[in-house]
Formats: C-alpha cells, structure tokens, sequence
C-alpha cells in the first residue's frame, strides 16, 4: 500500500516568493485572505494551515526590507478566527520559544486545542539574536549556545503543563523554575502537535527528541533523501520509531498546460519574485556590504564579502550562509560559466519553483518523493495571497487522489489523527 501524502498550505505573508504586483495579489493582513487560503486547503483535503511569525520588521541598510512593508499579525489570534470557519484543517503557527514563556504558551495551544477540537500545531523556532529582543523586556539576553537548550527544555516544559489536565504542576531545569495549577483541561489530541524547523546538528537532535514533524528547506530529490535518512536515523536514540516523525519540506510549484507552458510561467513569475531592487538586496545578503550602487544587470562585485558575523548589514534574517567566501566564490563561477548579469544569478541561485509542469508531472513527482523517501509530504508556498493554492487543488489534488495517496475525505478529527501520530 502507497504512503499516504501529507499536504499542507503555508500562508506566505511577507517573504521573497510572493508577487506583490500581481493583479491578484490580495492583503496580507485582511482575515479573509486568511480564511481563502484556509477554505481552499480544507477543500483539498490538506491536513493543515501553516501560518509563520514575524516578530520585528526585518531591516537593511538601517531601513525596513521592501519585502516587509507590512508586517505579520499575532499568529495565535489568527489561527483562533480560522477554527472557527474550518472543520478538519489543522492549525499551526510559527512560535518562538526564545521570547515567550512556557505557562503563558502551553495555555494559549490548549486553549487553541479546544476551541478547534484538537487540530492545533505548534512551530518551534528559537532566536538569539539582539535585534529581536529589543522588542522584548529581556533584550537579547540568549547566547546562541543556550538556544537549542531553551527550546528543549520550552516543550518539556510545556508538555508537562499539558499533562497536568488542570491540576498542580512544577517544573525545575536550567531555563525555568515554574510552579502551580495550570489553567486548562487537558486538549483533544492530548498534545498540539509539535514541529521543529531547525537544520543545524542541534537542531536535528531537537527534532528526533521532541518533534513530531520536521519543516524541512530540503526540496531536491538527492539532498531531500539524505536529510530523511539522518533525521530518522536519530530518532532510535530516543527510543522512537519512524512514523512518529515526519519529514515535511516547503516547497512552491507552477502548473501549465504543457511542460513548456508551465516553464514559460515559472520564468515569469521568478523575474516578479526578484526584481532588479530584490536582486541587490539578495546579494547584499551574502556580500554583508551596501551594493546599493551596483548595477543588477551588470556583473558581480569584484570585492569579496565581508565576514563580521557581528555587524552584519541584513537585520532579522536566519544566517543562510555559513561560508561567505565559499559561496561568493560557487557563484562567480556559476556567473561566468553562464554569463549571468546580478538579477539573473539571483534568480538562478534562490529559486523556489519546485515542481513545474502539467497536473499530472507534478503529481508523479509529488508521488516520487514520498514513495522514495526524500519526505513523507510538502507545506506548499504559494506565489499569491491568497488564491495562489487554488489551481493546485482544482488540477493536482484529483489526481493525487486517483493514485490514492491522498485523502478523498477526513476520516480522522484531530490534526495527530490526520497525520498518522495517534491521539483520534
């Protein structure tokens, strides 16, 4: 019997895949954008909304990131308005545990658990760094040794005020010393789902110890195999078995007509994604230099970037490059072997379109990746908010469900049943 396909719908709010010009480009913030995205995913039988945090508005050069002209809503009170206009999808939202509290958190999931009937998720992600804590009374008081630490010993933590049912509970470990009867019942699914994004080693470690599924950037068939392999090779050390996590990476996709067609789309929505202003601020990125008088169809910078990791030119964005030389030097040569101007190379180099074909390619290679192994399914990142899923339902998601590797209809009520984890 085929493996079953988990699919779920990644709102994109403020991010470098959304076409902003687009004519059908909606709100970001409006809640019937939100609730769109929702309907349509619940229409496809995906097992769930994946919503992320903005906790600061990202900066360069000192100013605000043109991507981030408006900012993110508060996750939780987004995802409390969807349960009310869904039956089935789950609810996950991206989470910090560095900046929140456990009983404060663990209330608001319960609560969110119940007010849904047990379909809610929460996304662990952790942050050191000072520019997010400013916003936050302790600053960036968190070294990035301590942050893996924290985030472990958060859904502990957690998952103990969780089990309290309601009752007296106590906590005692380096991050936090908390005490006393926790203010919610025990939730539908017994937990909130948890899903860790983390791909360092540590946080690797904190999937196979804690998570349930694992928000992977692993999209290409060989990478994505091995990424599955070593997180599931971990998981025996906690005593685990390999269906108690699942491997989810976000991916994008461009359906056409025929392969040609769905080609010619992609190339034109990449050249929206990454306008010549986008390509400076891309590249600027990785050089860790103001490249505001560059020309973006022109070459690349002939000076090397520089490498303080202290006093770095980007503010609010996860370190993408851990070797600057390295890979300043992997995209000179792609640059020359193809004669590529600043935009064309950043096209080249940060490219999301995944899948791109007719319905039926892009349901195999759906398929493939699963049945082999590279991931048990994708968080789909549309290019438009918030209609950017509904082709994908109306022309993949049928013949997904012909191969039966997909739902025809929800035959579980909790996020944890619809995943396969239990807790129906």
């Amino acid at each position: 019997m085929p493996k079953q396909i988990i699919l779920a719908a990644h709102f994109p709010g403020v991010n470098n895949t959304t076409v902003w010009s687009d004519p059908a480009a909606g709100s970001q913030i409006a809640f019937a954008s939100f609730e769109h995205l929702a309907r349509t995913a619940e229409r496809g039988r995906f097992d769930f909304f994946f919503l992320a945090e903005g906790l600061r508005l990202r900066e360069q050069r000192g100013r605000i990131h043109d991507l981030d002209v408006v900012g993110r809503p508060d996750t939780l009170t987004v995802l409390a308005a969807l349960a009310a206009v869904t039956e089935h999808l789950g609810l996950a939202g991206t989470l910090n545990a560095t900046f929140h509290e456990p009983y404060e958190l663990a209330r608001q999931l319960a609560t969110l658990d119940h007010l849904s009937g047990g379909r809610a998720a929460w996304n662990v992600v952790t942050s050191h760094g000072a520019f997010f804590g400013e916003n936050f009374r302790r600053g960036g008081f968190l070294d990035h040794a301590d942050r893996y630490r924290r985030a472990g010993e958060f859904i502990e933590a957690a998952r103990t005020l969780w089990d309290a049912d309601g009752g007296d509970f106590a906590v005692s470990s380096s991050q936090f010393g908390i005490r006393g009867r926790f203010g919610a019942p025990r939730s539908p699914q017994g937990h909130p789902v948890i899903i860790q994004a983390g791909d360092s080693a540590e946080g690797r470690e904190t999937a196979a110890r804690y998570a349930d599924a694992v928000f992977s950037r692993h999209h290409r068939l060989t990478d994505a195999r091995r990424f599955y392999r070593d997180v599931k090779d971990r998981l025996v050390r906690y005593g685990r078995a390999e269906h108690q996590l699942k491997i989810i990476p976000g991916v994008s996709y461009v359906l056409g007509d025929t392969d040609a067609d769905a080609q010619e789309r992609a190339h034109h929505i990449r050249r929206q994604q990454v306008s010549p202003q986008t390509a400076i601020l891309l590249l600027e990125q990785l050089w860790n230099r103001d490249l505001s008088g560059y020309d973006p169809d022109g070459p690349l910078p002939e000076i090397d970037p520089l490498l303080d990791e202290d006093d770095t030119i980007s503010k609010g964005r996860a370190g993408m490059y851990p070797d600057r030389l390295r890979t300043a030097a992997e995209w000179r040569a792609l640059a020359e072997a193809k004669r590529l101007s600043i935009r064309d190379l950043i096209i080249e180099v940060t490219g999301r379109q995944n899948f791109i074909g007719t319905p039926d390619r892009v349901a195999a290679e759906l398929n493939e990746y699963v049945q082999s192994d590279a991931c048990d399914g994708f968080i789909l990142v549309p290019h438009l908010t918030p209609t950017g899923l509904d082709d994908f339902v109306d022309r993949v998601v049928p013949l997904l469900q012909e191969r039966g590797v997909l739902r025809t209809a929800y035959t579980t009520t909790t996020l944890r049943g619809h995943l396969g984890l239990g807790g129906d």
